[in-house]
């Protein structure tokens, strides 16, 4: 845009109010950068901002729509056509396989070990780690994402369906529906893209959450290695008194055997992340404990430990869930665990797509999730989302597609076909070992130590949610969790950070006085920046402190005219990406409200999307167009050539608009120069070859 010298625009604004000016106004034109408005443009409609906002936003799908062909079709519905037409088969076979492979031989320990987790036979836990694998594999569009059961949400199942008899047929059954109630919301929510919702949910409450779940899991996980029954519970005090209670009928030999394995498996597991030639063992580590645990029932056959018992042979049968009555009692936790595949499984598998360098949309990959749930509760799965332990081993096993996924779903088919009556002779301590092996990895202490250090207050979403989830229970926990979480998000937008800026020396840029202190301020002038939307929730707040800014006296540093009061206020509005009909009401009122005081209110530098709606609302022809600006410099400047004169005499505020107009214009006689404005002393001397008519306030090294 063209920098034009423009003269002041009150002349234009005196001869239009009521009483004329008696003294003519001579001063200074003004270098500034003309605003464009949006009705002076015929191309340029008046319409709102957010109707502008969705018009294009839905133009914009259109187009895109328009212009996708079959194959951007084919890859919308199907992700794995994407890496199916450029794979590879000499550099990406041997990886994919291998990595499937790892993964796969530790994802079937793992699955009955999570199924009794969550009060189900192991076999359910083997059935989630098959179909859903093969369906994520299409339909998701992370390549390294390993789907199947994972601790957390087994625990979710097991505490909702806590009040139910877990040997019983309608567990299993509820557990099931609860599958497909998880995919359906998930699908939606991908389908009509509102992944968004979720990320009210802060990450310090997430981790507290998680935290305390381990906790808890691994106390529940207790009874197969103490040899007696522990009561079921989301809660740790009532877990612990179970614990206590029972310690009469401590058994020594699964104890042992239950620590010994867990041992083994964190060794592997800490070898495979140090030392990259035994990465191998951190996969291997489930295997191994099921390996010698059955090895040591098969010669022993001891008797004081429990085994897995009979595990039913052949791949899952389908079956549609058909018994809706519990429907209501389950949405709560459907909402739960679709949160927390939300912000776990996509969090993860947006991760390992920036480090294999491709794009993944959330949005899909939650429909991805949804549709491998509803197609696994046809097949006797309860509800699965992605791991982080299997997704992180799947990647650092060399995994390059979705074929690594496929080779996991037929490693857990040949278990299902072939190994089961192996299975049988599992000891229960062995996969409470692995369970409890794979918890200690949720235990997120390093982020309450970094909150700590960081910001108090996210450290104190992470203690609340810690605290409740443990003693009150996770459905508490959770909402106590997300409730203070949305009291933030809105306490932090119902007072949103103020500032008041001033112009660093030696260049035309301003900013905040508390930030920088050697920034310097005008007498008359305060300009203050709104770092948030303007709306109904935060306006009084907003009014209340720009009264305080009229009235407090700030410790900068000020020049020009030595005035005692404000004569006008300067709203940057660069940060305000929208205001609404209360904010333009609120604005309204400040105007009234300042005028009745001679302040002039001046605005500089809003969007395009506020201006349109200041405009239509009428309140950029109520404060004058020629108080919108482009720069808070070039506001500055203006208002500067209208502060009062110190040496003039005082004059009695009038309540009418236009006779402070005509005040102002009649309080210069002689030309003030910018150096002037800024000391607040006059000129006696004046250069003759200037002409004040064509020069600008500031010299043009200072621009």
């Amino acid at each position: 845009m063209d920098i034009t010298y423009a003269s002041s625009s009150l002349p234009d604004l005196v001869s239009s109010s009521a009483s004329m000016s008696r003294t003519p106004l001579t001063s200074r034109p003004v270098k500034i950068i003309p605003l464009q408005h949006p009705y002076d443009s015929a191309d340029a409609p008046l319409t709102s901002s957010s109707s502008s906002s969705s018009t294009t936003s839905f133009t914009r799908w259109r187009t895109k729509v328009k212009q996708m062909k079959t194959v951007d079709w084919i890859d919308f519905f199907l992700p794995c056509s994407r890496w199916i037409r450029s794979y590879n088969w000499r550099e990406n076979l041997q990886p994919d396989v291998i990595a499937g492979v790892t993964v796969g031989v530790m994802l079937v320990p793992q699955s009955m070990s999570y199924a009794k987790l969550a009060g189900l036979q192991p076999i359910y836990g083997l059935y989630t780690g098959l179909v859903p694998v093969f369906v994520y594999s299409i339909f998701g569009s992370s390549r390294q994402l390993a789907v199947g059961p994972v601790a957390l949400v087994s625990l979710l199942v097991s505490n909702v369906l806590g009040n139910f008899d877990s040997s019983s047929e309608l567990y299993t059954e509820l557990a099931i529906l609860l599958s497909l109630m998880v995919g359906i919301l998930e699908c939606t929510m991908g389908l009509l893209r509102l992944g968004w919702i979720i990320r009210f949910i802060s990450h310090s409450v997430i981790s507290g959450f998680t935290t305390a779940s381990a906790f808890v899991i691994a106390l529940s996980q207790a009874k197969y290695f103490l040899g007696y029954d522990v009561d079921r519970s989301s809660q740790i005090i009532p877990l612990v008194k179970s614990i206590m209670s029972g310690a009469d009928q401590f058994s020594w030999p699964p104890f042992v055997m239950g620590s010994f394995i867990l041992a083994i498996i964190l060794v592997m597991k800490h070898l495979g992340k140090t030392r990259k030639n035994l990465r191998f063992l951190r996969a291997g580590g489930p295997l191994t404990a099921v390996v010698l645990g059955t090895a040591f029932v098969k010669i022993f056959h001891p008797s004081s430990i429990t085994l897995v018992g009979d595990i039913p042979q052949g791949l899952p049968p389908f079956s549609i869930p058909n018994d809706f009555s519990y429907v209501k009692s389950l949405i709560p936790t459907a909402f739960l665990i679709t949160g927390v595949a939300i912000l776990e499984s996509v969090g993860i598998a947006k991760a390992l797509a920036a480090k294999n360098g491709y794009e993944l949309d959330s949005n899909q990959e939650l429909f991805g999730l949804g549709v491998a749930n509803i197609c696994g509760s046809m097949f006797s799965s309860y509800p699965s989302t992605g791991s982080f332990s299997r997704s992180a081993v799947n990647h650092e096993s060399g995994a390059k597609t979705g074929l690594s996924g496929i080779i996991m779903g037929i490693i857990m088919a040949c278990a299902l076909q072939f190994l089961t009556p192996l299975f049988e002779f599992i000891p229960q301590c062995a996969l409470a070992a692995i369970v409890i092996s794979a918890v200690i990895g949720l235990v997120d202490y390093d982020e309450a130590i970094f909150l700590w250090r960081v910001d108090k207050k996210d450290f104190f979403l992470w203690a609340v949610t810690f605290a409740t989830t443990l003693f009150l229970g996770i459905e508490i926990g959770v909402l106590v969790g997300v409730g203070f979480s949305l009291a933030f998000v809105i306490h932090e937008s119902a007072n949103p950070h103020i500032a008041v800026l001033g112009r660093l020396p030696g260049t035309t840029v301003y900013r905040n006085i508390q930030q920088y202190p050697e920034a310097y301020t005008y007498n008359g002038i305060v300009i203050v920046r709104v770092d948030s939307p303007i709306y109904f929730a935060n306006t009084s707040y907003i009014k209340d402190r720009l009264r305080e800014y009229e009235i407090a006296v700030d410790q900068s540093s000020k020049r020009g005219p030595e005035v005692e009061r404000i004569y006008f206020v300067i709203l940057e509005m660069a940060p305000v990406t929208y205001v609404d009909s209360s904010a333009v009401q609120a604005l309204k009122e400040l105007y009234q409200e300042y005028t009745t005081r001679d302040i002039q209110i001046a605005i500089s530098n809003p969007n395009k999307e506020v201006l349109l709606t200041l405009a239509k609302s009428g309140f950029i022809d109520q404060i004058g167009k020629e108080w919108c600006f482009v720069r808070v410099h070039d506001a500055v400047q203006v208002c500067l050539q209208h502060v009062p004169n110190p040496n003039d005499p005082p004059k009695v505020p009038d309540s009418s608009s236009s006779r402070f107009l005509e005040r102002l214009g009649t309080q210069r006689n002689e030309d003030i120069s910018a150096s002037e404005l800024e000391s607040g002393q006059r000129d006696s001397v004046r250069s003759k070859d200037s002409d004040p008519h064509l020069e600008p306030l500031l010299s043009r090294k200072s621009h």
